[in-house]
């Protein structure tokens, strides 16, 4: 019988990555997309595209209902931070199978102070954070994290590094917030202040299943995609991306994903940076779903991680003798206006001429 699969936010970056990865791991899977936004759904890459209302309209449940029992569907990925926490608490009401933690995780998830607290108690690796009061508690978070000089100021919620940027005074931290309290009405008090990470950045993608690590793989963001034009100098999407093999990143992620709960389900998707002294620590964890980038982890090593998540998912048994699956020197490159290219370092060597040579 075929398997029939709702992806969610169909047409962005995320969900065409990821049914890329899907379709080259198992080319009979039949991918229903999704969007509110018919515009952004015309350039969808899955077999059939469905337009659903908002989230916040009366009619989305019954709209999304209405899809997946048209469609036959088994399971409903989503693909974005937004859409994980809706499917996770309408799971009941959906008629298909979602493969999510609980709400509560959900929320602690992503809530990055909320986590990186939660983590930081627990002796795992989080940068130390604090939230903002207001802006006149400014001068007095950084106290708090004296005697670091820089530290790293950011909104607590969302995808990536938003409205993120180094500070080393108490000074430029108040003014970059006034400046998003004035121009984006976004309150002083959904910002915190953290350690700086001064060093490597990791990507760490990870499946489980009952508390169970089955499969988790490991990367190195290289450079940023847009990463020059933003005041952080970084971003969540990286430009390059390097296959590594490191057992501290391993180490810390599952840690963290363990602390979560004995029995978590799903995709936990972390992200790593190294402090002063090298050790890695959890920043955020995206949870429930996969990163922009998961080529460079279903397109190399053993097992394809997005085939092995739907099977997972839908309660078949997969074979997988050792669950850090590394594959050697594999590099993702990125741009605007293109799908992620994966390819071996070997074969950046291949069909180009050195003009020096």
């Amino acid at each position: 019988m075929e398997e029939r699969f709702l992806v969610t936010g169909a047409a962005t970056g995320a969900s065409n990555n990821f049914i890329q990865s899907l379709r080259a791991g198992d080319r009979c899977l039949f991918i229903v997309g999704c969007h509110d936004d018919r515009f952004v759904l015309k350039k969808s890459m899955a077999d059939r595209n469905c337009l659903l209302p908002g989230a916040t309209h009366p009619d989305f449940l019954e709209g999304l209902s209405r899809v997946v029992t048209t469609e036959r569907i088994d399971l409903l990925i989503p693909t974005s931070d937004a859409d994980v926490r809706l499917a996770s608490t309408l799971r009941d009401e959906i008629p298909c199978r979602v493969f999510l933690p609980r709400p509560t995780v959900v929320a602690l998830c992503q809530d990055k102070y909320e986590l990186t607290s939660f983590l930081h108690a627990r002796g795992i690796p989080a940068p130390l954070t604090y939230p903002v009061p207001d802006l006149d508690g400014v001068e007095d978070t950084f106290r708090r994290l004296a005697p670091r000089e820089r530290l790293w100021c950011r909104i607590r919620t969302g995808a990536g590094p938003a409205a993120a940027i180094p500070v080393d005074n108490p000074e430029q931290a108040a003014s970059w917030i006034r400046y998003w309290c004035e121009m984006r009405g976004v309150p002083a008090t959904a910002f915190t202040l953290s350690e700086y990470l001064p060093g490597r950045d990791f990507a760490c993608q990870s499946l489980w299943k009952d508390g169970q690590l089955i499969l988790i793989k490991t990367s190195e963001r290289l450079s940023y995609f847009g990463g020059r034009t933003r005041p952080s100098g970084v971003s969540s999407i990286g430009a390059l991306h390097k296959t590594i093999c490191d057992p501290r990143v391993v180490e810390v992620s599952a840690a963290a994903v363990r602390a979560l709960g004995e029995s978590v389900s799903g995709a936990f998707s972390v992200d790593l940076k190294e402090d002063v002294g090298g050790t890695p620590c959890v920043t955020e964890i995206n949870v429930g779903r996969f990163l922009s980038g998961t080529p460079i982890f279903d397109l190399t090593g053993t097992h394809n991680m997005a085939v092995t998540y739907v099977r997972l998912a839908l309660g078949k048994a997969v074979d997988i003798k050792d669950a850090y699956d590394v594959a050697a020197d594999y590099y993702m490159v990125r741009d605007l206006d293109t799908l992620p290219g994966v390819f071996h370092a070997d074969e950046f060597f291949e069909g180009v001429e050195d003009a020096l040579r």
